[in-house]
């Protein structure tokens, strides 16, 4: 009986919907030095390109059903400008979790973070959305282990998603085929890039942005974690060497190709 309560409150009322980015290196800024490595010295940073699609989704379902829309990120205390920029794209409110010891945070931290804040200081929401996976880990574990926090149903590559009735209607890449589902709320979805385009925001929407509402929390606010799980023990530029050597369409030129690709080990 109280599941039915709650499927028709939800049908009448304005949903609360919480986007979850990550603030991330603009791989554009990164250089290759003459020894081969990447050199992030000059990198600038930007919203994750798949969390912008979350965020995106969310305020365009905000436009066609009311409510509002909170963004979540968790992250250093440099990534202010994350927080402006998704304030910009629409969203009314954010939450900043902020510390510097999150840099390096794995992504069973990331989630069990976002969950406990989700948990105790937005309490009531609708949906929830993430991108896939991030633009630069694209570990594609914080959406599907924030949901098993906060156990509500998981729906993972959504390309099309619509609320009818007190339920979420979702399309889904599965392999070659694509999957209708649905499921009450509130619920969960990571979303691929197809389904939307992202807006770009206008002057307007980024001082607007300065006078939305934000609420940072910090390290101490919150349950122990442990230290930063992540350790990255290298990284280095991919490289692709060419000899430039031309073949013939003859016979001859191309039993030489075989051959040559045969000395290289491509081919036995």
């Amino acid at each position: 009986m109280f599941f039915a309560d709650e499927v028709e409150k939800r049908r009448h009322a304005m949903p609360t919907i919480v986007a979850c980015f990550k603030w991330v290196i603009d791989e554009a800024y990164i250089r290759r030095s003459s020894s081969g490595e990447l050199d992030f010295s000059s990198v600038d940073y930007k919203i994750s390109e798949y969390d912008r699609n979350a965020i995106e989704e969310a305020v365009r379902l905000k436009e066609i059903h009311g409510g509002n829309v909170i963004t979540v990120t968790v992250g250093v205390p440099e990534a202010t400008k994350g927080v402006k920029d998704a304030l910009s794209r629409g969203s009314d409110q954010a939450y900043f979790i902020a510390d510097a010891s999150f840099r390096n945070l794995e992504s069973s931290q990331t989630a069990a973070i976002l969950a406990e804040v989700i948990r105790s200081r937005i309490v009531s929401y609708d949906l929830i959305i993430c991108g896939e996976g991030s633009s630069d880990l694209y570990a594609q574990q914080v959406g599907a282990r924030l949901a098993e926090h906060l156990e509500i149903p998981c729906i993972s590559f959504v390309q099309k998603l619509s609320m009818e009735g007190g339920r979420l209607i979702a399309e889904r890449k599965v392999e070659q085929y694509t999957e209708i589902t649905a499921t009450p709320l509130p619920a969960l979805v990571t979303v691929l890039p197809e389904i939307n385009s992202p807006r770009i925001p206008g002057v307007k929407d980024t001082l607007t942005a300065s006078k939305k509402p934000t609420v940072t929390i910090k390290k101490d606010e919150l349950s122990p974690i442990g230290e930063a799980r992540l350790q990255t023990t290298g990284i280095s530029a991919s490289r692709m060497d060419r000899t430039c050597e031309k073949f013939g369409t003859e016979a001859a030129e191309l039993t030489r190709f075989v051959e040559s690709l045969r000395k290289k080990g491509a081919i036995r």
